[in-house]
């Protein structure tokens, strides 16, 4: 029977054995993200050590995070583009994209302020166009950019939009005045808080808000906090422009090429609201709302003019309004 100083002998030689494996891993880490070999049996002194493991670590993560960012370059339904700011970083930074490192002692590079991602500015227009928000960094909901807003939680519309939706259909759609009548303004600065602080947990039941027209109000505000309106600056102009035509066939087919135009995000949210409001409009004998009073509603909240100055901007709103009376008729058709 082997005796106690024996087994402690093993015990003692197994353990050198696997520290030595671990010095080997962390010499191969080093080859990995440096291309160097420590040579001889000694590594080198702690002080060196310690820097030389945190650069290699940090190193690998940032050749990971490109390696990721080629992968994700491939087309997605919902392109996002990064909302890089200038920024300081506090002690060393790599380029999450380059790998290099990051010089200087402030303004070293740029950092999304949506998903995190850190970059040298020059890198920054190389990065490509699939940021996917953090939750940590999207702290609101109302006000925040569309895309981000639906990326960050991982669904195809803002969940305002589809939760109001579904309650002004469960229990609205036959009252009168819906969406042309306001709801109370402190109970509907209360929803929108309650979507900032709570997400989709909100309640808007009627056992908390028993006035259909808070709810309608509360989509309605949302829709006009965006910071890019639902029908895009970018696609505005070219909207306006086939409103004014006169030919109903030709315009049919102007609005479905200006629809492409939209982001797909907010291709979709549009696609979802025209439904609503076209179902709204089959209810119009209880509610009295048809297509050309919805368009009066929703034409200067879903259709912002681009600073544009205030003669043209009062000279839209009719085109403004015929826009959304057309895909709201033609929604089955358009979308």
């Amino acid at each position: 029977m082997p005796s106690r100083e024996s087994y402690e002998i093993r015990k003692g030689e197994k353990s050198l054995v696997h520290k030595a494996k671990q010095e080997a891993n962390q010499q191969d880490i080093l080859v990995a993200a440096l291309g160097m070999r420590i040579s001889g049996p000694q590594k080198p002194p702690a002080t060196i050590w310690q820097p030389l493991k945190l650069f290699a670590y940090s190193q690998l993560t940032s050749l990971v995070r490109k390696a990721t960012l080629k992968d994700n370059s491939l087309p997605h339904k919902y392109e996002k583009v990064h909302n890089f700011k200038v920024h300081t970083f506090r002690g060393p930074h790599w380029c999450e994209y380059c790998a290099n490192f990051m010089w200087g002692l402030k303004a070293q590079g740029v950092k999304c302020a949506d998903c995190g991602l850190n970059v040298h500015k020059q890198c920054s227009t190389m990065v490509p166009r699939n940021c996917v928000p953090d939750l940590k960094h999207v702290k609101k909901v109302y006000s925040c950019e569309l895309t981000t807003l639906v990326k960050a939680h991982n669904t195809k519309r803002p969940m305002v939009v589809d939760m109001c939706i579904q309650e002004i259909e469960s229990r609205g759609l036959k009252s009168e005045g819906l969406y042309r009548i306001s709801g109370f303004s402190d109970s509907v600065e209360d929803v929108k808080s309650a979507f900032d602080r709570d997400g989709e947990k909100t309640d808007i039941s009627a056992n908390a808000y028993e006035d259909i027209n808070i709810i309608t109000g509360a989509l309605k505000l949302y829709l006009r906090d965006l910071p890019i309106p639902v029908i895009s600056y970018d696609a505005y102009p070219r909207f306006i422009e086939v409103a004014k035509l006169e030919d109903p066939e030709k315009q049919q087919e102007a609005f479905r090429e200006a629809l492409e135009l939209l982001p797909a995000a907010h291709s979709e949210t549009l696609r979802y609201l025209m439904a609503h409001l076209k179902r709204v409009t089959l209810n119009e004998k209880d509610n009295l709302m048809n297509a050309e009073n919805l368009g009066i509603v929703f034409g200067p909240t879903l259709l912002r003019a681009p600073n544009l100055d205030v003669m043209t901007a009062l000279n839209d709103i009719r085109y403004q309004r015929q826009v959304v009376e057309f895909l709201i008729k033609n929604e089955d058709i358009l979308f």
